[in-house]
């Protein structure tokens, strides 16, 4: 790996821990609106920016989360949606349509965090809750927050050009 590319990955995975640090309440609650998830947009413009967006999540969960199993499960869910979407680059042409796209994968792949807490979590405020009620509050916090992201990484790129940043 280029050392540009890993220096710049390691800025990303640094922001991503800061601002979940800001956010850190409101990011591992029934409804998350954890703010850094709209780092995953990055890679829409290069997918090389996943290593420092899965290092971030891995960081983020590690220091932050109540749920040990997170670690495992956050990592595998950005691993998996942030494949979806650098595979279907292929097949989806323009920034915004796969900004898109990205923000609908990590939505539905929140069932992989709902089933972590349904399932492997001790936390109180989920002991009792339906599966589906899980999920449903976990989609609408990422949609929400992805879908905010959008006109942000938009505008970011404008000033940065992310697609040649790294």
């Amino acid at each position: 790996m280029k050392v540009k590319t890993l220096t710049t990955n390691g800025i990303i995975a640094a922001l991503y821990v800061a601002v979940t640090f800001l956010i850190a309440p409101f990011g591992f609650t029934l409804i998350q609106f954890r703010i850094s998830e709209i780092f995953n947009h990055l890679v829409v413009f290069n997918k090389k920016y996943i290593f420092g967006i899965v290092v971030g999540v891995f960081s983020a969960n590690l220091l932050f989360s109540p749920v040990a199993v997170d670690i495992i499960f956050g990592v595998l869910h950005s691993v998996i949606a942030l494949s979806i979407t650098i595979f279907s680059a292929k097949f989806i042409k323009g920034i915004f349509k796969r900004m898109l796209f990205n923000t609908i994968v990590f939505t539905l792949t929140m069932v992989i965090i709902a089933f972590q807490l349904s399932f492997f979590a001790d936390i109180p405020e989920f002991n009792g809750l339906p599966f589906l009620i899980i999920y449903l509050t976990l989609a609408i916090g990422e949609f929400v927050v992805m879908a905010i992201g959008i006109p942000i990484i938009h505008a970011l790129n404008k000033r940065l050009n992310f697609e040649k940043l790294i």
